[in-house]
């Protein structure tokens, strides 16, 4: 057995290794370039331009690592929309299965609205995730959910995706109303990002 800093460490280590080397899920590049240009097609934002933001469980040093080699990738998301795991405006042990980093990331995107712009609200944003508790958070912060898992987590929850797309596999601790029900259209698992359906989604690119 090794001690808790001793696991740290050599964590730390393995990490400079091979976060360099990360490379985006496939579909992931040209999604980007499309909705950083996208607008919405329905509902109140008709017309409206897409806000991109960024809300990850990373802290700093860690989202430096995966994504200093990936700086022309990340440039849409502008440094004050991105919420990382170690933001001081998330309070401590309200990280994601919570909803707070979603709501956070939605409110950097409302606080730097141009003068005219309409506020969006939680029902108007779409979430992408590829973690469980990333989904349940996405959920309970009463947004759409897009769920593109690893093929090792995938495998892990197979029979099991109603319920995670539902945000209910019991990762928080948050009251049952606050995340979805079985089967209510707010939440989607795909196996990959190439080819998303915009139209489905009420998105012009």
């Amino acid at each position: 057995p090794i001690s808790r800093e001793e696991y740290l460490k050599e964590l730390i280590e393995l990490q400079k290794v091979h976060f360099p080397a990360v490379k985006p899920l496939p579909g992931t590049e040209k999604l980007l370039r499309d909705l950083k240009g996208a607008r919405s097609r329905e509902g109140k934002g008709k017309g409206e331009k897409v806000s991109l933001a960024l809300a990850t469980s990373s802290h700093l040093q860690t989202f430096e690592l995966k994504t200093g080699h990936l700086e022309e990738f990340m440039s849409v998301f502008p440094a004050h929309r991105r919420v990382l795991g170690d933001d001081v405006r998330i309070a401590a042990g309200r990280g994601k299965p919570a909803p707070d980093i979603y709501l956070l990331a939605l409110q950097t995107v409302n606080d730097s609205l141009a003068p005219g712009e309409r506020e969006i609200v939680p029902e108007e944003c779409l979430v992408f995730e590829d973690s469980v508790p990333g989904v349940e958070s996405g959920r309970r912060a009463g947004m759409r959910v897009v769920w593109v898992p690893h093929p090792g987590l995938r495998e892990e929850y197979r029979g099991k995706e109603k319920d995670v797309l539902a945000g209910r596999t019991g990762e928080g601790e948050g009251d049952l109303h606050q995340v979805g029900e079985v089967d209510d259209g707010w939440a989607e698992h795909l196996e990959t990002l190439e080819n998303f359906p915009y139209e489905k989604y009420g998105i012009v690119v």
